[in-house]
């Protein structure tokens, strides 16, 4: 079954940083983030309903719901979003991919896990990829550039979807189920956007009924929303935010495939290596056969033995 959730997460997550790019136009990004999760958050909580599942929390649950929603259904999106103004969808995926790295330095700033010498070098080995990849931008770096722009708010984006893992991981272990704590997260999290799509979004398009952006919209609320975060919040309660992670080794790949046919992104041979050695960094802090026991192990085995790590766990 965690293999299954890795499977999911890795191709939907890969295609949605696309899809974002039908979301790009007329209307405003912080409107198409504020649609997005009104929309996910709809379809799960009205599952919930359906099934029967307790949809009633104290005020200290939903003030986690709210925190939640403010990290990984708001501000990390809009960042994205604005982003992919600037960068192909690629390219902000690979410094996305990243979380990985930020991941592991949450776990120990806020639980007090312990990084060691092989993640420390895959850390160094990523970011140097990243480096490698962005080269040309970094040599004339500002932010008066859209691409310093996109790198800086693709950074951002990334490092506020790590704080928000940190909130769900605590949500989890302390038993709150994964379809109702997204569900009402979501929902928190459009509506903590809604001010500001108020605020700036009212020089543009109220919605664009075209197939590109109402067809992307789904897309992202249905696949990327509910069964993408479903599937990987899922991960991360059974065996951590850092195993959860494997996640962001692959799905990079799949986006800059994607990118190549969709928006005629083109490699060159510093890309190649770039991409090679963040892949090489992943892998080599996340390879570990007891970890890859857990990841692809039965999944009463994988919750057992994750059990005693829930509580540090951290997207």
């Amino acid at each position: 079954m965690n293999a299954v959730l890795y499977v999911v997460t890795v191709l939907i997550w890969g295609s949605t940083w696309l899809a974002i790019k039908g979301q790009l136009g007329d209307v405003h990004p912080t409107v198409s983030v504020a649609y997005r999760f009104a929309l996910a958050a709809v379809i799960l909580l009205a599952w919930a309903r359906l099934r029967g599942l307790p949809l009633r929390y104290p005020l200290r649950v939903h003030g986690q719901f709210v925190l939640m929603g403010g990290l990984m259904f708001s501000t990390n999106f809009v960042c994205f979003y604005f982003a992919e103004q600037h960068l192909t969808t690629g390219l902000v995926s690979i410094i996305f991919a990243m979380s990985l790295l930020v991941n592991m330095v949450f776990a120990r700033v806020f639980f007090r896990r312990t990084i060691t010498a092989k993640m420390l070098l895959g850390g160094a080995v990523g970011l140097l990829g990243i480096v490698t990849v962005f080269w040309p931008e970094f040599q004339n770096f500002g932010l008066s550039s859209g691409s310093g722009q996109g790198i800086v708010l693709s950074a951002l984006g990334t490092l506020v979807f790590c704080l928000g893992n940190v909130v769900s991981g605590k949500t989890q272990a302390a038993g709150i189920p994964v379809v109702q704590g997204t569900g009402f997260a979501m929902a928190y999290g459009a509506l903590l956007t809604a001010p500001f799509a108020l605020l700036f979004g009212g020089g543009g398009a109220a919605f664009d009924p075209s197939l590109k952006y109402t067809g992307s919209l789904v897309y992202l609320a249905v696949f990327g929303s509910v069964v993408g975060f479903g599937a990987y919040l899922t991960l991360l309660g059974r065996i951590g935010g850092e195993r959860a992670a494997y996640a962001m080794v692959l799905f990079p790949i799949v986006a800059l495939l994607l990118s190549t046919v969709f928006e005629s992104f083109h490699w060159t041979v510093r890309d190649l290596v770039g991409v090679a050695l963040i892949l090489i960094g992943n892998a080599v802090m996340l390879t570990n056969p007891a970890l890859v026991r857990r990841l692809f192990g039965r999944p009463a085995e994988a919750a057992e033995q994750a059990a005693p790590a829930q509580a540090p766990a951290d997207r």
